[in-house]
């Protein structure tokens, strides 16, 4: 996923189908919060590999849909500022938790950036490393501690955080997000709740997938002369393991990364998972897909076999079980 790049109806009905589940399921629904313990003074949790001390923040900004969904499946709305969305995140309008994002403030509909956070007055930034903090645009972690600002990292995107780096699979660094924020916010009942919640769902899924042998399955998130990719620290990964396939390249140790249009060849995807965002529709990348002398031969592409993955469902968010739902569905279906 390219770091330069990166939903007003509450609950809609049946037509949400898992994803209603998952918002009734998270209380992000409005549900009020009881915090655990009184809401001042300071609490140590770990940014990354780093513990850092936090007061609880009143004015947080959020970047992008894994971050704002995080902090409404707490049942945080009262503690969000607003949220920074760049074009790549699909309209809020279309989240489990849209009537909470109408209830604050859009920032931008640009990348993250410190003047931003600054004129929001903000005292708090989710994000993730290399995608909403990093060090090109002015904006970190260091650089918002110095100006007292206090910030928290996706766990997910620890991997390769310096001085501070920090590894988990995905699905371990979203639960290991939610509990540490729950702590921030002295909410932990409630993440817990919503952790016990998540890790029900996926157990579930673990029971039902296909036996026999994982179908390969390749994620393509965009680029013609070369492919990027999902490796092994990012969601998709654990999503398509979960579910009963197999990453072809769950082999590579990094999250969002470039790969050739060889060694696709050569992988041979039964299933090709296409990442569906704002600015790079779906549809397209399938048409390129079916005609470059690259991929048009693949098992996957010949038989059709191309599943969608919303953007918010790819990225590290609550709504990585709504995409594991999903697709455990269609793999499951597809092996008959």
């Amino acid at each position: 996923m390219r770091t330069t790049r990166t939903p007003a109806a509450l609950c809609r009905p049946a037509a949400l189908g898992s994803v209603l589940a998952a918002a009734l399921l998270l209380g992000g629904c409005g549900a009020e919060v009881e915090s655990d313990a009184k809401e001042s003074g300071k609490v140590t949790v770990k940014r990354c590999g780093e513990p850092v001390e936090y007061t609880v923040p009143e004015r947080a900004v959020a970047y992008e849909g894994g971050s704002a969904d995080k902090l409404f499946a707490l049942g945080l709305t009262e503690h969000v500022h607003g949220y920074v969305m760049p074009p790549a995140n699909p309209p809020v309008s279309e989240s489990p938790w849209a009537s909470e994002y109408a209830k604050v403030e859009m920032l931008s509909d640009d990348l993250l950036n410190k003047e931003v956070v600054v004129e929001a007055e903000s005292d708090f930034v989710v994000a993730g490393w290399n995608s909403g903090f990093k060090d090109e645009r002015g904006i970190t972690p260091e650089i918002l501690d110095k100006l007292g600002i206090q910030s928290f990292m996706h766990t997910e995107s620890c991997f390769n955080y310096p001085g501070h780096p920090e590894k988990m699979s995905p699905f371990e660094a979203l639960y290991t997000d939610l509990e540490r924020l729950g702590r921030i916010f002295r909410v932990e009942k409630k993440a817990a709740d919503v952790v016990d919640g998540l890790k029900k769902r996926v157990s579930a899924v673990e029971a039902e997938a296909p036996e026999g042998d994982p179908v390969p399955v390749f994620l393509y998130d965009s680029g013609t002369d070369q492919p990027f990719t999902a490796g092994n620290q990012v969601p998709p990964n654990d999503i398509i393991k979960t579910a009963g396939g197999r990453n072809v390249f769950d082999g590579l140790d990094e999250r969002w990364t470039q790969v050739n249009w060889e060694s696709v060849a050569e992988a041979e995807p039964e299933v090709v998972v296409i990442l569906d965002y704002g600015d790079q529709p779906a549809q397209k990348k399938i048409d390129f897909l079916r005609k470059s002398p690259h991929t048009k031969g693949l098992p996957a592409v010949k038989n059709n076999n191309f599943f969608i993955l919303d953007y918010n469902e790819g990225i590290s968010g609550p709504r990585n079980i709504d995409g594991l739902e999903k697709f455990a569905t269609y793999l499951r279906e597809l092996k008959g």
